[in-house]
């Protein structure tokens, strides 16, 4: 970084919202009181994005050496799982977000300049961040291949041409990091990177095509590129195609999602225990929450839920710690973490009844809000795969060792 960008980059970001998680709950409360009317219309929730702003939450990972808090995945953890109980559409993007900065933070690999002027808007109101990866035809990029979209050098600039499909919360993203491949050249190979987008880009068009049952409000559209100009150092990661993924980066997506979601399902149990202390039956005369069947099951769904934010936030505190079995460990974890948080909403949905599934309630939202949970990086069976391969591979190498028994002879 350059003396001037350095002085730049710490003037602004002295200027970023100090971190104020006390303020936590009363921001979880208005974006629940709000949740529902955006998830009827599938509007974005702009407010939602102010208050999270104003408390500092979308600026929490923000590295100390820009003047931010630099909080760690567990810190992380705790506010996506609060802001998912309070709307998860403004969770999710809030993640992606915090993903972004800390991703940064670890790596140093944003371009100077564009991040400073990332931080310079940070500090003056919500700067929303995300990756666009999915394509039509490619799906997600995690399961290989080459993006279509192309981005080609010319002079000082990129130019960037295709189209990006389920970009989450794209009406408000102040930059879009552009996942594509250059055109090769004689002197360089096909490499692929994320391109750095801003908002309001000559020829990035958004079509509003997010008709989803979950997650209305994040506003999941597709975005059309032109040959969006960008400038040529605004590139993130730039190399040949077949680099490992970072297990630490993993981590973070996996826990912090898993955290999104099982918030959304601690709220559906609250209300489920509002309801059942309300709800009290001609024929009983007393409230359901008095019945031991209705205890056991809350019991139940109490035990899901608690088990699976133990397991989040004790692994989240060991990848924080350097302890790399932690980041192996973490898509097993969002398996058994997404698992619980559907499996106790759909028991919320089961003891209500038509009560449940009437939309006056919230809890058929908080039902398809989770469902979303499965569609994200790295998916079910990519984890049980691998992590079913693994334990074979542990048992065929133990099994020929010279000191197994299955090795020797009679």
């Amino acid at each position: 970084m350059t003396s001037t960008a350095a002085s730049t980059d710490r003037a602004t970001a002295a200027a970023l919202p100090p971190l104020r998680l006390d303020r936590l709950p009363a921001v979880t409360a208005a974006l629940a009181a709000c949740a529902d009317a955006h998830d009827r219309d599938a509007s974005f929730p702009t407010e939602g994005f102010a208050l999270v702003h104003q408390a500092g939450l979308l600026t929490a990972t923000v590295a100390a050496r820009h003047g931010g808090p630099g909080t760690g995945l567990a810190g992380t953890v705790s506010i996506l799982r609060a802001l998912g109980a309070g709307d998860p559409a403004v969770a999710l993007v809030t993640a992606m977000t915090l993903f972004t900065h800390a991703a940064e933070a670890r790596t140093s690999d944003w371009p100077p300049d564009a991040y400073a002027g990332l931080l310079a808007e940070a500090a003056t109101g919500p700067a929303l961040v995300n990756a666009l990866r999915v394509e039509p035809e490619l799906g997600s990029p995690v399961r290989g291949g080459l993006p279509a979209t192309t981005a080609r050098c010319d002079g000082d600039h990129w130019f960037l041409t295709g189209r990006k499909i389920y970009s989450t919360g794209a009406v408000g993203l102040s930059r879009m990091l552009v996942f594509a491949r250059t055109e090769p050249t004689q002197d360089d190979p096909v490499r692929v990177g994320s391109f750095i987008v801003r908002a309001g880009s000559p020829g990035l068009t958004i079509e509003p095509t997010w008709d989803h049952t979950g997650l209305r409000a994040s506003r999941s559209d597709d975005v059309v590129l032109d040959s969006v100009r960008v400038p040529a150092g605004d590139v993130i990661g730039l190399a040949e195609p077949g680099a490992r993924p970072d297990p630490v980066t993993g981590a973070w997506n996996a826990l912090g999602l898993t955290a999104l979601y099982l918030g959304a399902a601690g709220a559906a149990r609250d209300w489920l225990i509002g309801f059942l202390h309300e709800r009290v039956p001609t024929a009983l005369g007393a409230p359901l929450a008095t019945l031991p069947r209705f205890q056991s099951a809350v019991g139940e769904i109490e035990t899901l839920l608690t088990g699976a934010d133990t397991l989040v936030d004790a692994l989240a505190a060991r990848v924080d710690a350097g302890d790399p079995g932690a980041a192996d460990q973490a898509a097993i974890a969002k398996v058994i973490g997404t698992r619980a948080a559907i499996a106790a909403v759909e028991q919320a949905v089961a003891l209500t009844g038509n009560h449940g599934l009437t939309r006056a309630n919230p809890l058929q939202r908080h039902y398809r809000d989770v469902l979303c949970s499965r569609v994200h990086t790295p998916q079910d069976d990519s984890v049980l795969t691998a992590t079913g391969r693994a334990a074979l591979a542990r048992r065929s190498t133990a099994a020929t060792s010279p000191t197994s028994p299955t090795s020797k002879g009679n």
